[in-house]
């Protein structure tokens, strides 16, 4: 701020030189002086370019005068402005230089996109995730350092990813990064502590918000869900579950494998919303024929019973019928389920 108010001050003294450099060029020129010649004049005797007198000064002693003058505080004035403004442009592009400017405005125009806090151990594999599936979204760290090997394990590409250097427990940050315009975050900080003060500004300010939050110790999941984290993930109890299930049932953790690391497709579990106005509202699942259409297998259903309550209803039988507010869980090629989703309303 104090660099823009030297620039400002530079420019007014450069400007006010040049005013009274015309009307000392006028005054003292005689009344065949014009207001161009004047201007003109000023110009490249300020400016120290040595085009040539325009108006005569040779029999004019006074007027002599006031030209050393002008260009003694001209070369002093313009020596001060071109070294504020080179500061100011130095400045401004250490601080924010031109393509991370370009990548804000491209954050600026999101909305309903998702925020990764944190690319560590854990954050760097969900970012991967959301880029694989196409997913929008903004990635905050404090340190271009973890956004650097990102690249390095060839999970992301620094150049196309929108990201904010930061702290995510600021609430600047997280403006930046167009929390106000997501549909949901990823809170993967290393501390549990700076995870709970994440979920705690975004639950307070965002009731609607879907929040998934890192935690290390149970203690910390259990004051996460209370404080308004829509779930919890525990690295370790995920890691401890997926060695057991390699030793268990070595086969099915294959095929889970071979989905994720496909080459060819993405295969993915997902989910179809049945909102109000959807036009599958009131169809039975077989005249939907999801296989048949759109490639999809459906493994179950989630909606509500007659007590108003949320069931989950595993290999629902074909002539389910599919209610408003009914959520499809189903498994196929990523690219089929748009479709599915266009045509339900989703």
């Amino acid at each position: 701020m104090a660099l823009r108010k030297r620039l400002l001050v530079a420019l007014g003294l450069l400007l006010t030189l040049i005013i009274l450099s015309v009307i000392g060029y006028r005054l003292l020129g005689g009344s065949s002086v014009t207001f161009l010649q004047a201007l003109y004049m000023a110009v490249i005797t300020v400016a120290g370019v040595g085009y040539g007198e325009i108006i005569d000064t040779s029999h004019n002693p006074a007027l002599r005068v006031f030209n050393i003058g002008i260009v003694l505080f001209g070369v002093a004035i313009t020596v001060y402005v071109f070294s504020v403004v080179a500061a100011f442009l130095v400045e401004v592009e250490v601080t924010q230089p031109f393509w991370r400017r370009r990548m804000q405005r491209h954050i600026n125009e999101l909305s309903g996109h998702h925020i990764v806090c944190g690319l560590g151990d854990t954050g760097r594999y969900a970012v991967a995730e959301l880029r694989k599936t196409g997913t929008p979204h903004v990635v905050v760290d404090i340190s271009e350092e973890n956004l650097k090997k990102m690249g390095e394990l060839h999970l992301a590409v620094l150049q196309d990813m929108l990201y904010v250097v930061g702290d995510a427990t600021e609430e600047e940050v997280l403006e930046k990064a167009g929390i106000s315009r997501a549909s949901g975050i990823i809170i993967a900080l290393p501390l549990d502590k700076d995870n709970l003060v994440v979920t705690v500004i975004v639950r307070q300010r965002f009731p609607q918000m879907r929040i998934i939050a890192r935690s290390a110790e149970r203690k910390f999941a259990d004051r996460m869900s209370r404080a308004g984290a829509s779930s919890t993930v525990s690295p370790s109890e995920i890691g401890g579950l997926r060695m057991a299930s390699e030793l268990i049932r070595p086969h099915v953790v294959g095929f889970l494998d071979h989905m994720l690391k496909e080459q060819d497709r993405i295969l993915r579990f997902e989910e179809i919303e049945i909102k109000e106005s959807s036009a599958w509202a009131g169809r039975a699942l077989h005249d939907l024929n999801l296989k048949g259409r759109y490639n999809r297998v459906i493994l179950g259903l989630k909606r509500l019973n007659a007590q108003n309550i949320l069931e989950l209803v595993i290999n629902p039988a074909d002539d389910t019928v599919v209610s408003r507010q009914t959520v499809l869980i189903t498994m196929g090629d990523l690219k089929d389920v748009h479709r599915a989703r266009l045509d339900a309303g989703a």
